[in-house]
């Protein structure tokens, strides 16, 4: 079934053609939401709510872009509200324990059978570079994130970000810049 076959049947309220929309696209969903979110669980929520969204609001849906684009530009716009949502709550969450509103010391407390020591060595490699990434600008993140996480092409960036393809291509080199001046100063001090 092709897209506009497929866009018709959703805009009808085929709940089948929804069964196809998301086995077409929830990995590829779930894999761009994780660029953001960096949690599996995290990825799956928000994964869900681009699908919602897809489902409640497709009827309104111009076509101006495939529905690949108009997919990913929803999932890109969850993951980012996730995120602020998230910050959110942590910095709630830091606020009631600065005031003494929560005093969990079991909260600090690791399982019997766990290393944490050997666990963060494992995984301090991964853990630096998804900071530097977290610390980007916005549109540099997204960009960096849909490119390299999704292997998606400028020109797909573009639409999704309504940006030109320049524009992309210059928050990409922006993005590697300040990944390289981030990682350079973290592993040698310098840049």
């Amino acid at each position: 079934m092709d897209d506009t076959e497929l866009i018709q049947k959703l805009k009808s309220g085929d709940s089948a053609a929804f069964g196809i929309l998301i086995k077409e696209y929830r990995k590829k969903v779930i894999n761009t939401c994780f660029g953001f979110l960096k949690n599996t669980l995290d990825a799956e929520d928000a994964a869900q709510e681009v699908f919602l969204e897809v489902w409640y609001s497709v009827s309104g849906f111009r076509q101006d872009s495939s529905l690949g684009v108009w997919i990913y530009r929803i999932a890109v716009n969850k993951s980012l509200d996730q995120l602020r949502k998230m910050k959110r709550k942590k910095r709630m969450s830091m606020f009631k324990e600065m005031v003494g509103f929560t005093s969990n010391p079991e909260a600090l407390s690791f399982p019997a059978d766990s290393d944490p020591y050997s666990e963060t060595e494992q995984n301090e490699t991964t853990r630096i570079l998804l900071n530097a990434i977290e610390k980007l600008p916005v549109s540099q993140k997204v960009a960096f994130t849909l490119h390299k996480y999704e292997n998606i092409s400028y020109v797909d960036i573009a639409k999704v970000m309504d940006i030109t393809v320049p524009a992309v291509e210059s928050l990409i080199h922006r993005a590697k810049m300040n990944l390289k001046k981030t990682l350079s100063l973290y592993y040698y001090g310098k840049v």
